[in-house]
């Protein structure tokens, strides 16, 4: 995963577990999905996404202080997880 200004990108795959039983891969996912639904539902604020398999890019400017807590708690539980699998997240 990389940070940018603009942005959050998520590439890859997490080679925890065969595919479609990959818990760390599932993981970031449903905390990359429920990011991008959160902010387009409790917020005023517009983003830009594209999310296909293995892959979301996620873009946005001027983000209201809701969607910056909604982006910061979406780090929280990305970090938890890299955290826990070092060899299999890694944010840059």
């Amino acid at each position: 995963m990389s940070v940018r200004k603009d942005g959050i990108k998520v590439s890859g795959h997490a080679n925890y577990g065969h595919d479609g039983y990959d818990i760390v891969c599932a993981g970031v996912t449903a905390l990359t999905q429920t990011l991008v639904k959160s902010i387009e539902d409790l917020t005023d604020d517009e983003i830009g996404y594209e999310i296909s398999t293995g892959k979301a890019d996620i873009y946005y400017e001027n983000l209201s202080g809701k969607s910056k807590t909604l982006v910061d708690s979406f780090f929280i539980g990305i970090c938890m997880i890299a955290d826990e699998f070092p060899d299999n997240v890694r944010i840059v």
